[in-house]
């Protein structure tokens, strides 16, 4: 039966939709799930780094639980016994959460996040905690309590981040799930740079509480007005189905959105006949690569001309929102809290934290960074009544060095390192739904992603262009030849 179970839950054909339907018929059970996913966990994690937490006990309990309620006949969730994994800066009871900080080493919540309470009232077991950029500061997964996440393409490139471990899990077949936070681009960017399917949902959509710590702790952050919280997974059906769980109102979140009734498993791509699709490779100002502009372009042209949408080559007109986006994270931190634990501890951040804290800001600037996002907003909001959906590359670059924060040159051009990473916050700072979409490899067998953003609450809209991509350009039966070979 183990072995049943370990092909049902990672054999390309297997998604976790398909994988819970067949827990819920008694074809298997979640503690085979779970030991299928522990085992090739095992295999490959001193690999990848991509967990940095297993809560084994705790999650064998839960996977026995739920094959108890089927033993009596009893109805589980819809995720019944799928094993998912949990950023590391999202909050777990009884288990082990860092942030991704020596700080917060030995952090054992008290409470779940709400999404990892919905999750568990899905019947999805816990597996562990991925690994993160200390605090989410940084598009790559380094951090200066565990050992970096790799990419499991080439265990030599990053796999992005600050999702780094969510993307690198799900990515190398230990998962099926695994939750990402994303406050400038950290679910979709690891997803574009694995080959994986990443999305932030609309700004409110998925409820954030405590956020990515709990409040009560020092130095609390939770970047409220830029930080959303998806799935990554290998296909869009995993996600859509993971939404219909995370989402829907709590008082917990006072910017949570009332429950719409969304068919989330309707996502058939004849849904974008007539569409209006606008494509831009760099948004009027950013250096691409360009064989990485030139996937993504050819994603968008077949995902049009397969499913009759029309496509413009065109873009808003903005500028680069790096310096508003910093502003407000900024804006977002409690930089006083953190300095002060800092302080106390004799400790220095990771670099990318260390400079906003050194940054100085004054009232005119946090003032000016607020008024600059509604003109963002306003331009956006003018284009989208144009076009239903924008596409873009997910990032200016395929993976690179394991020890960068980024390249320091893009087509030849010298580039500051976050330079890489130009279309993400645009998502954040209007709050719209974006997410990442395999749409090939580079030569040297990178994978590019191609970046959906959707209308002011259509989530669903950007799933289904999502699963049309998945159609037309199927990636879920491939694999790095680090999985093939384990």
């Amino acid at each position: 039966m183990a072995e049943l179970a370990k092909a049902a839950a990672y054999q390309p054909t297997e998604d976790a939709v398909t994988l819970a339907g067949r827990i819920r018929r008694g074809e298997l059970t979640a503690r085979d799930a779970l030991n299928a996913a522990l085992d090739r966990i095992g295999s490959l994690n001193g690999a990848l780094a991509a967990f940095c937490t297993l809560g084994v006990d705790q999650a064998t309990a839960e996977a026995e639980a739920v094959d108890r309620q089927l033993d009596k006949g009893q109805s589980v969730g819809p995720l019944a016994g799928v094993p998912v994994a949990i950023k590391d800066l999202i909050s777990t009871r009884g288990l082990r959460t860092t942030f991704g900080s020596p700080l917060y080493r030995d952090n054992v919540p008290g409470e779940d996040d709400i999404v990892v309470e919905r999750l568990r009232a899905a019947g999805a077991i816990i597996v562990g905690k991925t690994n993160t950029s200390e605090f989410g500061y940084g598009a790559v997964g380094h951090n200066n309590l565990f050992p970096t996440t790799r990419n499991p393409w080439n265990t030599a490139l990053t796999p992005g981040g600050s999702s780094a471990g969510s993307a690198a899990a799900v990515a190398s077949g230990m998962v099926p799930i695994a939750l990402g936070s994303d406050g400038g681009g950290s679910i979709r960017v690891p997803a574009g740079l694995t080959g994986t399917f990443g999305i932030k949902p609309s700004w409110g959509r998925v409820p954030v509480y405590p956020g990515c710590r709990d409040e009560t702790q020092p130095g609390a952050s939770g970047w409220e007005s830029l930080e959303h919280i998806g799935p990554i997974t290998r296909t869009v059906g995993d996600a859509a189905l993971t939404l219909s769980v995370l989402s829907g109102p709590t008082p917990r979140d006072r910017h949570s959105l009332p429950q719409e009734q969304l068919d989330w498993m309707d996502l058939s791509p004849d849904h974008l006949k007539g569409l209006r699709i606008a494509f831009s490779p760099d948004l009027g100002f950013a250096p691409m690569e360009a064989e990485v502009a030139a996937i993504a372009r050819s994603g968008a042209v077949a995902l049009a001309r397969e499913f009759g949408a029309t496509l413009e080559f065109t873009s808003p007109q903005i500028e680069d929102t790096q310096n508003l986006f910093l502003t407000l994270v900024a804006l977002d931190t409690d930089r006083s809290g953190l300095r002060a634990m800092a302080a106390e501890n004799r400790y220095r951040f990771t670099p990318q934290l260390e400079q906003l804290l050194e940054t100085s800001w004054d009232a005119d600037a946090f003032t000016g960074a607020i008024l600059g996002r509604k003109h963002v907003n306003n331009l956006v909001w003018r284009f989208m009544e144009r076009f239903d959906l924008l596409l873009t590359p997910t990032t200016a670059t395929a993976a690179f060095e394991i020890d960068s924060e980024g390249p320091t040159h893009i087509a030849g051009i010298k580039v500051e390192q976050s330079a890489w990473t130009p279309f993400s916050a645009l998502a954040n700072l209007t709050g719209l739904p974006a997410a990442s979409v395999p749409a090939g490899m580079t030569g040297d067998g990178r994978p590019v992603g191609l970046q959906i953003m959707g209308r002011h609450l259509d989530d669903l809209g950007v799933l289904r262009a999502a699963a049309g991509v998945e159609q037309i350009l199927p990636w879920s039966g491939r694999w790095p030849e680090l999985v093939r070979g384990s």
